[in-house]
């Protein structure tokens, strides 16, 4: 390992040792850039990476709250805003009991990798609150989207931080949040939120776009091996926007995604998910709040297992859209054992580091992860800003268009970058170098 890899990889585990998220990801980075750091002597005398694994500032805040009932909660708020290097920080919100400092630092690390390929200008951040949406009224849910609001709106802005939605954050919870920033500070400021609602200011294709952008950048590496997704089966985790929009636009392209899953196991769909009905019945369950994906068991009367994950299931391609750390070594062994040909990360580091360097060390898969793959939603989230700019919304194709040729580009700057370090076809490599390259390029022409 490279001397000053190992001087800041040592660093953070004497300060960061509990925050086992961020650690996880940082590490992994380091392991993949190192190939790079031989390029320019500046990256250690300034001491860049450092600066480029630590947040350039981060907060926290009690959010009180009171319920129907009119007893009051509070819960813990945070915002990291991670690398503003080539635009205004950029990231989600998510709102869910494991939120933590380890999980929304992980959050904007890779979120600021993530952004640096889409070719707009704009940084990385994530935030959220250690607050669980299910089960609760659209009035309480109203009232703490108010209250986090007026923590946040002094630190964010159009072209200083902008929030989007993340898992328990939807159009909903955006629509209070930029009511509420609205009202603190007098602005109607589209571009202060993305996400929102096609009535005041929101892109087309939003919600779909992670899940779209997941299946456009398989295409190109279908393509790379002259091959199509024609009559693949696909394995599928969770049922939110992320694993709908690749049911959809898998379907749209010829695959067929067979499974999707939640807390309480997964369903097993031998004719996919690719059907109208089944595509609004996905709808129609996220918004319920039951986070449950045995009802489309009992809707479409498939089968359903309990208690169990979708890796098990014999496919071609496997796709993780659910949450971090989903996905273990023995989940790794299975999709081996079943000969799966592509596995390609929706979500942000949905399997661990021991069970991703076993699929990545098996010659007969191709992988590809989520900083490049997972790209879709801020992608669009940035055209979103870019029609906020302009006051003028685009068609529903047009951003899809502008949405392939982005994924496009990042597949061919991912590929491109693990062919010039000699790594052959590894995207996740190629991914993470092409990106370093370009934040580290702007943080040295901009000074300490």
């Amino acid at each position: 390992m490279n001397e000053y890899v190992k001087r800041v990889s040592q660093s953070l585990e004497q300060k960061y040792h509990h925050e086992t998220e961020y650690l996880q990801s940082v590490q992994a980075w380091l392991e993949m850039i190192e190939p790079a750091l031989c390029d320019d002597s500046r990256y250690e005398k300034l001491d860049l990476l450092t600066r480029m694994v630590e947040p350039e500032r981060m907060f926290t805040f009690l959010v009180p709250w009171v319920d129907d009932q009119g007893i009051a909660h509070t819960c813990h708020g945070y915002r990291v805003q991670f690398n503003s290097a080539i635009g205004p920080y950029k990231g989600g919100l998510r709102f869910h009991p494991n939120v933590n400092t380890s999980v929304v630092k992980f959050l904007g690390f890779e979120q600021t990798y993530k952004n640096a390929l889409t070719g707009l200008p704009i940084g990385g951040a994530s935030g959220g609150a250690d607050f669980d949406p299910r089960g609760k009224s659209n009035r309480e849910i109203m009232r703490f989207c108010q209250s986090f609001m007026t923590a946040l709106y002094r630190y964010m802005g159009a072209d200083t931080d902008v929030p989007a939605g993340d898992i328990g954050v939807g159009s909903r919870e955006i629509g209070y949040l930029y009511g509420t920033y609205k009202r603190l500070t007098g602005r109607s400021e589209s571009g202060a939120l993305t996400g929102k609602g096609l009535t005041y200011g929101g892109s087309k294709i939003r919600q779909e776009a992670a899940g779209f952008g997941t299946v456009y950048f398989l295409a190109r590496m279908l393509e790379h091996q002259k091959d199509t997704l024609e009559g693949k089966c696909i394995a599928v985790s969770g049922f939110g926007n992320m694993s709908w929009g690749v049911c959809r636009k898998a379907s749209e392209l010829g695959g067929k995604v067979v499974t999707l899953s939640g807390p309480d196991g997964y369903i097993y769909d031998p004719d996919g998910v690719a059907t109208q009905e089944k595509f609004d019945f996905l709808l129609a369950m996220r918004q319920s709040g039951d986070d449950r994906v045995e009802a489309y068991a009992d809707r479409f009367g498939v089968e359903f297992y309990a208690g169990k994950k979708p890796w098990e299931v014999p496919v071609d391609i496997v796709i993780p859209c659910a949450t971090q750390n989903e996905l273990d070594v023995e989940d790794a062994i299975s999709i081996v054992a079943n000969k799966v040909r592509y596995y390609v990360e929706a979500a942000n580091m949905p399997a661990t580091a021991t069970a991703l360097k076993l699929l990545r060390l098996t010659p007969t898969i191709l992988t590809a992860g989520s900083k490049a793959a997972g790209s879709g939603g801020v992608a669009v989230s940035a055209l979103e800003m870019v029609q906020n700019s302009l006051r003028y919304s685009w068609s529903r194709s047009e951003v899809d268009r502008r949405l392939r040729c982005i994924m496009s580009d990042i597949y061919d700057a991912s590929a491109a970058a693990a062919e010039a370090y000699g790594l052959g076809y590894d995207l996740i490599a190629g991914n993470d170098i092409a990106a370093f390259k370009k934040i580290a390029t702007a943080m040295i022409a901009q000074g300490l």
